[in-house]
């Protein structure tokens, strides 16, 4: 097993803020490793399958932690069942056309959309806004569309999208790790069915460094107020769509 330390260190660092706020692994992490020189098929992967792990860790332990509940019938219970089920038309959809879309445009589309939902959060932060099923249907299955093209973009947008949609923050985050973590194993079946070319190297450097950011995670969304939570998500989505359009641009 080959272990890359400094990857697993960014690994910890993004799924920290993964994890506390729903968003930032495969955002951040993707395009960190193509400019440290790795190709698209070794990132994008091993992202997947870390994410598959540590999704599910972090559902599980929002859950233990009291930041969502997941038992049975509860709202959220049923938010992730239809998140997750949706998700997977989307990842698979996502895989098949990632390779007849210029990287560019990925970029551009995704940067637009996570920017709108930041800025849209920001504007309405103070007020209630009724639960929609309707944008939870609709979001989940274009967050799980970005999944599938580029390894990120997922969390932003159906942890963003939940907020908007009328679900409490820390709840929004724990639905989010969890319908990710089943997304992401989707993910990885369908680009080894693919026959794309794919590597592992990166795979035990990204399992380890994430995992262990998890439990740290669940603590302290346990205790961050809903209303600075919401702020942060809204701020954190803003703010990863205009880098990632500035990246483009720049």
């Amino acid at each position: 097993m080959e272990l890359i330390v400094p990857i697993a260190g960014l690994a910890f660092l993004c799924e920290l803020v993964d994890s506390t706020l729903g968003m930032g692994y495969g955002t951040t992490l993707t395009p960190l490793l193509l400019l440290l020189g790795y190709e698209p098929g070794e990132a994008v992967v091993a992202i997947l399958l870390s994410e598959c792990v540590t999704g599910l860790l972090a559902g599980l332990l929002h859950h233990e932690f009291g930041n969502v509940d997941f038992r049975r019938n509860t709202r959220d219970s049923k938010v992730a069942i239809v998140l997750t089920t949706l998700s997977l038309v989307g990842v698979v959809m996502g895989v098949c056309v990632a390779v007849n879309i210029p990287p560019w445009a990925i970029k551009a589309y995704i940067g637009v959309l996570v920017l709108t939902i930041g800025l849209a959060i920001l504007r309405n932060h103070k007020r209630d806004v009724p639960f929609s099923w309707r944008r939870i249907a609709g979001l989940g299955l274009v967050a799980a569309f970005n999944k599938g093209i580029s390894g990120g973009g997922y969390g932003p947008v159906v942890t963003g999208g939940q907020v908007l949609s009328g679900i409490k923050g820390s709840s929004a985050i724990g639905i989010a790790s969890l319908a990710e973590g089943v997304t992401s194993a989707v993910g990885v079946l369908a680009y080894m069915c693919s026959g794309a070319p794919t590597t592992w190297h990166l795979a035990p450097s990204l399992l380890l460094g994430a995992s262990l950011s998890v439990p740290i995670s669940a603590y302290l969304v346990s205790r961050l107020p809903i209303g600075k939570l919401t702020l942060v998500i809204g701020s954190l989505s803003t703010g990863l769509g205009v880098c990632t359009l500035a990246r483009i641009i720049l």
